[in-house]
């Protein structure tokens, strides 16, 4: 059922050029403002007032004030930044694909995919259908461009840095079970969409061809460091047959993994180990090989009732994911409650179809060797990664409403006390804003610490402190962090506009100014802590790793009166334990509704 609606959804300009989709969507929402340089510098001296010592503060003050100065690069570099943003759809998203994705050698599971988990369901009732309406966002239309990029599209392994390609025209996805992929058609020789039924018997006579798990798993060669795989890729692709296997990969509206039932755990360990499962596969011993990690969408089906989507970031971060994925699960319930008639008006084409492509490589040493070194590199990374999800349900995002509090702003400042409370200081911490009110628009950053946060992490279990004053210095703390959100909203935050003033440098063939070279700089942007808000109209969890070795993933799905957490670390990094940071953040939270709410 999941693949009809998919299939049968009607996203907008499903098949355009880019030039097109620009000229299309142009009319919808405005450029991306360029900040203003003193304005960004200003907020990045704010941001570094928690973090830094002052003597720090001090160098960095007067590296800034030599970049504005006379003589100083800052002016140049802007007026450079705002004829790029006169001159282009988008002038930092480019950019900052190639920089935070294209470019990074690192491997795609754990490091750069994020995965989400959804609840187990019933599959006996498959069908689906529905549209994608515009959406807004505070009353303003989202730019809705990177909708159609998001099928038949794919990320390219190269040698220095990757590339993405998108296919206009694809009839078919991929399939992949035990190991094995499948090239399955979607659209029948006269144009028109499969029915559901049609996709139902397919996707049975590709069940019932698979039931021996391959030796070789390719699909773990994806999962390689960048550079491993750009070689493997270019020695996989002298052969024509594989070639040939991997374009119909690359092709495919999407991928459709069907996962084998994994090891069953107890209640309270079954969330974490759904979302490893959609994350990585669990291993090479479970479904890992049933994955290519490059696709931009896989849709990952367990045995059990399990399932999830798990994406590549190059070509959409996590907001046009969830809409999709909450399009898709509003149209089942809407189904299940038979609000909408069940699609399937197309009476099934008389000639019968061919069974799907199973898709073939040969596999000489050279591959082989790739694949041994490939599969044991990703169980060292997944036996590296802890997982740790849970759903807390004491309160969601209705108690601080109660409160006239934002949401988003209270779990924040839950985080950076539940960090303080192991570690004993405040670290870097970005949060994910979408940019999707401007055009191409991808995402920016919301820093904190604040001071505001820190004052009241800093007093928050002094008992000579107020309830009253603490409870002041915790909506200070919330207010500033809305208005830095709100910033964000608006196209004002600091992080991609000091990413693109050090990127326009280059591009000038400048030297990189001396304010991205010192250790603030480096501090700043040491993410230890990675957050994002993921609000869905579900219970999905939301999964990825940190963004440094010795930092924590924390993404967070607010329901009216619970919420879901997943908390991620590196077992390798003795400091950094997500069971702990985990079970502090629970009780901090509780911590938080008693000061709210005292029950004495």
């Amino acid at each position: 059922g999941l693949v009809s609606i998919i299939v049968q959804s009607d996203l907008p300009a499903e098949y355009l050029t880019d030039s097109q989709l620009n000229k299309c969507f142009s009319s919808l929402v405005p450029a991306q403002p360029v900040p203003p340089l003193a304005q960004t510098l200003q907020g990045y001296l704010r941001a570094l007032e928690p973090l830094i010592p002052e003597e720090e503060l001090v160098h960095t003050r007067k590296n800034i004030q030599k970049f504005c100065g006379e003589g100083g690069l800052g002016p140049q570099l802007q007026e450079g930044l705002e004829r790029r943003a006169r001159h282009s759809n988008n002038w930092i998203s480019d950019w900052w694909v190639q920089w935070a994705y294209l470019e990074s050698r690192q491997p795609l599971p754990v490091h750069s995919n994020p995965a989400i988990s959804l609840p187990k369901r019933d599959f006996s009732d498959w069908r689906g259908h529905g549209r994608l309406p515009v959406e807004y966002m505070r009353g303003q239309p989202l730019c809705m461009e990177l909708f159609p990029l998001l099928f038949s599209s794919c990320r390219i392994p190269g040698r220095k840095h990757d590339t993405i390609t998108h296919h206009s025209r694809a009839r078919h996805i991929t399939v992949v079970r035990n190991y094995q992929f499948f090239q399955m058609d979607v659209y029948n020789s006269d144009g028109s969409r499969m029915t559901e039924s049609q996709i139902h018997a397919q996707l049975l006579r590709i069940r019932a061809e698979s039931w021996k798990t391959d030796k070789e798993p390719m699909g773990i060669l994806t999962s390689e460091h960048r550079q491993t795989w750009g070689q493997a890729y270019s020695r996989l692709l002298k052969d024509k047959l594989n070639k040939e296997s991997v374009r119909a990969i690359e092709k495919g509206l999407f991928t459709l993994c069907l996962d084998s039932p994994v090891m069953r755990v107890s209640d309270d360990k079954y969330s974490s180990r759904m979302a490893a499962q959609i994350l990585h596969g669990g291993g090479t011993h479970s479904n890992s090989g049933n994955r290519w990690f490059d696709k931009t969408l896989q849709f990952v089906v367990g045995e059990d009732g399990s399932w999830g989507l798990l994406y590549e970031q190059a070509t959409a971060e996590g907001p046009p994911i969830a809409t999709l994925l909450d399009h898709i699960l509003q149209y089942c319930q809407l189904i299940k409650k038979h609000t909408i008639k069940k699609p399937d008006p197309k009476k099934t084409p008389l000639i019968p179809l061919q069974m799907p492509k199973k898709l073939y490589f040969n596999i000489d040493r050279e591959i082989k060797r790739d694949i041994e070194h490939a599969k044991q590199n990703l169980d060292i990374l997944i036996n590296d990664l802890d997982i740790r999800c849970f759903n807390f349900q004491r309160f969601g995002k209705e108690l601080p409403k109660q409160h006239n509090l934002s949401p988003n702003a209270f779990i924040q400042v839950a985080l950076q006390l539940a960090y303080y409370k192991v570690h004993n200081e405040v670290c870097a911490s970005c949060d994910i804003a979408s940019q999707r009110m401007f055009r191409g628009g991808r995402t920016d950053y919301i820093r904190s610490p604040t001071n505001q946060m820190l004052k009241f992490v800093l007093t928050f279990d002094d008992p000579s402190i107020s309830r009253e004053a603490k409870l002041e210095l915790l909506r200070e703390a919330i207010e500033t962090y809305v208005t830095l959100t709100d910033q964000a909203l608006k196209g004002q935050s600091i992080d991609r506009h000091l990413l693109g003033l050090k990127l326009q440098a280059i591009e000038e063939g400048l030297s990189v100014p001396r304010l991205f070279m010192d250790t603030a700089y480096g501090l700043a942007t040491h993410w230890k802590l990675r957050t994002g808000q993921v609000p869905a109209n579900t219970d999905s969890v939301m999964c990825f790793g940190p963004l440094v070795p010795d930092g924590y993933a924390v993404c967070y799905n607010p329901q009216s009166d619970h919420v879901h957490f997943s908390v991620t670390a590196f077992n390798c990094c003795e400091e950094t334990q997500a069971e702990t940071l985990a079970a502090t953040l629970h009780s901090t939270l509780c911590q938080l509704q008693e000061l709210l709410q005292p029950t004495v």
